[in-house]
């Protein structure tokens, strides 16, 4: 029998992985030229190097997973056409791609970009690394990142890589409420990132040709516990804070891709666009389509994609064999 996944990121690999080993065809679709997911775009060389991720890559292709690059499930070829193509089941792994930003006066100038962007820019399409490649990056002597996450320790660090003078990480909360790992905010502080914390970015300015000069930072205290029981950030009423920025990347969190849930009829889609599937099985409403990570969710780690992954790939297994 005849498998696939959609995207090559953690839980689609762990789920290719599993169906070979139940002894199915497994197909691999990647949306991008490169095979790995967020493993390779998303993730920097210095934390995870891409020869690991190769590694496990070839792995697979020995096990005679097939991988299809340039193939935008939901728009290159349809949900019918996948059936018409033989699979009997359809594993979505598609991610969380959407970047996610702040509204606010300025973020359209030139030098302000998404987390995703600078990183696939830099990981996957070459351009950290100096002249010859088509997708070249803004560098940025003054380098301001919006976010606390495991994302904004990824692109500060990164920034610091990429020759920034400066690095300034804005976080609206303190340092005690920070969501990224411990580990992470502790090597970013030895590589001399500057935690600009209790501030929000609320405008950035233009110079004379559209470019970010300046960030207007709104200083903010801590209130009472929200929902999930960290303290509000508040305005602190008139207090607000200019610094230097010539490159401005907002991390401040991701939405799931949107084209599988708008494509296959019969979804059961959240309010937060994640496709909803049994805890346990991963199974969706329609029945031959299971999905996990990212795209069930919302942004989280890698591990626990890796874990939806196999969980799909037990429970598809028992799903066709009964059905066979």
């Amino acid at each position: 029998m005849k498998v696939c996944a959609v995207g090559s990121g953690p839980s689609s690999l762990a789920f290719a992985a599993d169906m070979a080993k139940f002894g199915y065809e497994v197909t691999v679709f990647e949306a991008l030229h490169d095979i790995g997911g967020v493993l390779k775009y998303g993730i920097p060389e210095f934390r995870l190097p891409n020869s690991v991720v190769e590694a496990e890559i070839n792995t697979l292709r020995d096990m005679g997973v097939n991988f299809v690059p340039d193939v935008i499930v939901g728009k290159t070829i349809s949900y019918d056409q996948i059936h018409s193509m033989g699979f009997d089941g359809i594993f979505v792994g598609s991610g969380a791609g959407l970047p996610r930003f702040m509204n606010i006066p300025g973020e359209n100038l030139i030098g302000v970009m998404s987390s995703n962007e600078y990183l696939t820019r830099i990981n996957l399409m070459g351009a950290g690394r100096g002249q010859g490649y088509d997708t070249p990056v803004l560098k940025g002597k003054n380098v301001v990142v919006c976010g606390g996450g495991n994302t904004a320790m990824d692109s500060a660090r990164t920034a610091k890589r990429m020759g920034a003078e400066t690095v300034t990480l804005v976080y609206r909360r303190s340092v005690n409420e920070l969501p990224a790992r411990a580990e992470e905010v502790h090597h970013a502080m030895e590589e001399g990132i500057d935690f600009h914390v209790l501030h929000n970015p609320i405008e950035y300015i233009a110079d004379e040709n559209g470019r970010v000069k300046e960030a207007i930072l709104q200083v903010m205290e801590l209130g009472e516990p929200d929902a999930s029981g960290r303290r509000s950030p508040v305005p602190v009423e008139g207090k607000t804070e200019t610094i230097p920025a010539d490159l401005v990347i907002v991390a401040i969190g991701v939405s799931p891709n949107p084209i599988i849930p708008s494509a296959f009829k019969g979804l059961e889609i959240s309010r937060r666009g994640t496709i909803v599937v049994g805890e346990e099985t991963m199974q969706s409403a329609v029945s031959d389509v299971f999905a996990g990570g990212d795209i069930v969710r919302g942004g989280a780690t890698v591990i626990l994609a890796m874990g939806d992954g196999r969980r799909a790939a037990a429970s598809m297994n028992e799903y066709l064999s009964k059905k066979s």
